[in-house]
Parts: structure tokens; C-alpha cells; sequence
């Protein structure tokens, strides 16, 4: 499947795009995640694209809600489906914060593994708790660092990419074989297959 990230934006809703988006990166994912979670993830990008959704109101304030303030609202929740809310909020703003603000973050010594802990220990709760979705909530917590990564491609903009950035990137992906790289350089049309013989 070929995917032009310059081709304007011609789904009916913000969800749709991210879907299709989400489902062009999953092809390099083994096994790529269940199409049920893609269609999640795409719900879940439009949803916190809206600001209301992702920001608080406390006290006169706009703010996020430090993950940790959610964690513990789930273990005060009065009942079953007030906790589920809870850790599915704490799941999906985990995921979204990890994938798309890890620098911001980590300047603030909040590595990747908090996210990891965080969301996928909140959706492990839920594929066992949750009314619905338990199989789009167990593959999320089983995959949430390959989760991260995906949000994160499917939401990257696309820039000019010179032949020094891809020989950089071809050489990170040779010492590393990070997925992510992997994934860049078949954007680009690199194909990969192959090179396992290079040395």
C-alpha cells in the first residue's frame, strides 16, 4: 500500500485519517496490532485532538492531570466502571503523551518505561475489567511500547529529507535495527530486504 503524506486530507472525519494513517505504519509491525485497535488508536487521536478531552479544569486552571494523580483517583474510585474510566483515561493519555511529547518529558527525567508502566499496566486492568474492548485493551497493554511507536509514525510530519538524513538514518537502522528507523526508510522508499547479508 502506497501512502502519500502530502495528499490533502480527504476522510469524513479526523478519526478515519488517523485510521488510515495507523494502518499504513501497523504494516511493519509483526505481528501488526488487530484492526480494532487501530480503529481505537483513531478515536483516540481525534478525541485528544480536542482539547477539552485532554485538559483538566481545576481550581480556576487548565491543566494536564499528572498520570500519577490518575493512577490514584482509580484506587479511591468508588466502584468498577468509575475505576475502568479512570485507568482507560490513564491508558490513552499515556500513550498519547508518550508517542507524541517524549522530549518534553524527558527533560523533565520522565523516560519512555513510565509511559510503558503507566498505560500498559492501566490497560492490563482493563482487559480483564472493562464492559467492552477487552481484546483492544489486552493487545494494547501486551504492546504498548510498539504502541508508542506507532502513534508516534502515524503522527510525525513529514519534512524535506536530504540524502545525508537518509544515510544517517540508513546507518542508525544497520547498528540498531530500531523498528522506527525501519519504518522512515521504507516511507522514503528504501527498500530493506536483503541487507541482512550487508556488512
Amino acid at each position: 500500500m502506497h501512502f502519500d503524506t502530502h495528499a490533502p486530507i480527504s476522510e469524513t472525519s479526523l478519526s478515519s485519517y488517523f485510521k488510515q494513517r495507523l494502518a499504513h505504519f501497523a504494516e511493519n509491525l509483526r505481528p501488526p496490532p488487530h484492526d480494532d485497535t487501530c480503529w481505537y488508536l483513531g478515536s483516540l487521536l481525534d478525541r485528544f485532538g480536542r482539547s477539552d478531552q485532554l485538559f483538566s479544569y481545576d481550581q480556576g486552571e487548565v491543566s494536564l492531570r499528572p498520570l500519577a494523580l490518575l493512577y490514584g483517583d482509580a484506587l479511591e474510585a468508588s466502584n468498577e466502571r468509575e475505576r475502568c474510566l479512570i485507568l482507560r483515561q490513564l491508558g490513552d493519555m499515556a500513550l498519547f503523551l508518550g508517542a507524541l511529547f517524549p522530549e518534553r518529558f524527558a527533560r523533565r527525567g520522565i523516560g519512555k518505561d513510565y509511559f510503558i508502566g503507566m498505560g500498559g499496566g492501566a490497560y492490563d486492568y482493563l482487559a480483564d475489567n472493562a464492559s467492552q474492548n477487552r481484546h483492544i485493551f489486552a493487545e494494547l497493554a501486551r504492546s504498548f511500547a510498539n504502541m508508542l511507536d506507532l502513534v508516534a509514525s502515524a503522527c510525525a510530519r513529514r519534512q524535506a529529507v536530504t540524502a545525508t538524513d537518509i544515510l544517517v538514518l540508513y546507518q542508525r537502522w544497520r547498528q540498531t535495527r530500531d523498528p522506527i528507523a525501519a519504518s522512515q526508510l521504507r516511507a522514503l522508499g528504501i527498500d530493506l530486504s536483503g541487507t541482512d547479508s550487508i556488512q
